[in-house]
C-alpha cells in the first residue's frame, strides 16, 4: 500500500475500528497525517491505535455513536478538542444489511438511514465550514457500487448510498469555492470483517466484474488516500468507482 504526503494534516476517519476504515487510518497515519480512529468498540479501536502507533504513526481513539445527530455533533467537538481542528474527514462508518424490501423493519429502515446519511450530513455540517474558514480541506464519502444500479435485496442499503453520491456532489458545490474537495468512492465487493459473514456470496458478486476477485480493504483505502492528497487537488465531486470495472460494463 502506498503512502500519501499527508504531514501536519489532521484526518477524522469514521468506523476506523476495523474494515475499510481502519486500513485507511493505517494509510493516512503513513502519510504523517494525525488520525483521529472513531467507532464505538474502544477495544478494537485501541487496537488500531496501537498498531499505527507501533509503525511510528500518529493516532487517537474518539469513541462515537453515529446513530444520532447528538452523536455526530459530539465525535466533532471531541475530535476537535483531541486535535485542535480537523482537516481531513472520512465518512466510513456504515451498516449493509440485504434482504427483501417487504421484509425491512422500520427500525432497520432507521438504522441504515441515521448511520449512512443523516451521520455523514451532520458531521460535514459540523466541520466543513471550518475548513471552509481555513481555505482547505478534503472530505471523502464512501458509498458503493450498488448505488448506480439496481440490485434485488439492496433497495435499503443502495439508496442510502445513492443519497450519499448526491450529499457529495451538493457539498463540492457549497465547500469547494473555499478550498474544500468533497469526493466519494464506491467500493465493490471487499473482504472485511464485515463482509465475512457473505462467504461464497461475495466472491460470486466479484466474479460480475472484470477484475473477477473481491478488493482488500487496502485497496479502497488506497483510493480514498489518493482523494484525499494534494495529488488530487483538482478533483472535486467526483465519485470514483473502485469495483473492479463493475459499473463499467
Amino acid at each position: 500500500m502506498g503512502s500519501v504526503e499527508l504531514a501536519g494534516r489532521v484526518a477524522l476517519v469514521t468506523g476506523a475500528t476495523s474494515g475499510i476504515g481502519a486500513a485507511t487510518a493505517a494509510l493516512l497515519a503513513e502519510g504523517g497525517a494525525h488520525v483521529l480512529v472513531a467507532g464505538r468498540d474502544r477495544a478494537r479501536g485501541e487496537a488500531v491505535v496501537a498498531a499505527v502507533r507501533e509503525h511510528g504513526g500518529k493516532a487517537d481513539f474518539v469513541a462515537a455513536d453515529l446513530r444520532s445527530a447528538q452523536g455526530a455533533r459530539q465525535l466533532a467537538r471531541e475530535a476537535v478538542a483531541v486535535a485542535g481542528r480537523v482537516d481531513i474527514l472520512v465518512n466510513s462508518a456504515g451498516i449493509f444489511p440485504f434482504g427483501p424490501t417487504a421484509d425491512a423493519a422500520d427500525a432497520d429502515v432507521d438504522a441504515v438511514y441515521d448511520l449512512n446519511v443523516k451521520a455523514p450530513f451532520y458531521l460535514v455540517a459540523a466541520l466543513a465550514p471550518a475548513m471552509a474558514e481555513r481555505g482547505h480541506g478534503a472530505i471523502v464519502n464512501v458509498s458503493t457500487m450498488v448505488s448506480e444500479y439496481g440490485v434485488a435485496g439492496m433497495a435499503l442499503y443502495g439508496s442510502s448510498k445513492a443519497a450519499v453520491n448526491l450529499l457529495t456532489k451538493a457539498w463540492a458545490s457549497e465547500f469547494g469555492p473555499s478550498g474544500v474537495r468533497v469526493n466519494a468512492v464506491e467500493p465493490g465487493p471487499t473482504r472485511t470483517e464485515g463482509t465475512a459473514a457473505m462467504g461464497e456470496a461475495l466472491d460470486a458478486l466479484a466474479a460480475q466484474a472484470p477484475a473477477g476477485r473481491p478488493a482488500t480493504a487496502e485497496e479502497i483505502a488506497a483510493a480514498i488516500g489518493y482523494l484525499v492528497s494534494d495529488a488530487a487537488s483538482f478533483v472535486h465531486g467526483a465519485v470514483l468507482p473502485v469495483d473492479g470495472g463493475r459499473t463499467a460494463v
